[in-house]
């Protein structure tokens, strides 16, 4: 499995993304690889190609509570450039340059504070990053359970 953590740190909220992926790459959890960026490029569709599942954390906007996790699959850009792609997009490059389809979900967690240049997050922001973070360790050793049931 992969992680890819992305968002700015120095915005704010923004950087929930990055906060996520790196108290998880601090526990070294066997089986899950976790990468740190600013944004999505086309070049994470490598990195996407060899695994199995991939999961996208980022700040999210407007959401009802104080994360969401879903599924999605490949789908192609509006405007395709090299900077700042969905996890969508970085799919259907994974698939169209690789061949590969990894299972793919998108945890974004609530955010507040985006506007202003400032390091850290916000204090409602971090209590929702606490709250995602728990939810994507549950979800990771369920998810590992029933990959060595399918094994076994």
């Amino acid at each position: 499995m992969l992680l890819i953590g992305y968002g700015n740190p120095g915005r704010g909220d923004d950087g929930l993304g990055p906060a996520l992926s790196e108290a998880v790459a601090a526990r070294a959890l066997p089986g899950l690889e976790v990468d740190t960026d600013y944004q999505l490029v086309a070049e994470h569709a490598l990195a996407v190609s060899s695994h199995d599942v991939v999961i996208f954390a980022d700040a999210e906007i407007g959401a009802e509570g104080a994360y969401s996790f879903r599924e999605i699959a490949p789908g192609a850009p509006e405007v395709l450039g090299s900077h700042s792609l969905v996890p969508e997009t970085v799919l259907a490059l994974c698939e169209t340059l690789y061949g590969a389809t990894p299972k793919a979900f998108v945890l974004g967690i609530s955010g507040y504070e985006f506007g202003e240049v400032k390091e850290g997050l916000s204090a409602r922001a971090a209590a929702n990053l606490a709250e995602a973070e728990a939810f994507f360790l549950d979800w990771l050793q369920t998810a590992a359970h029933q990959r060595e049931a399918a094994d076994a």
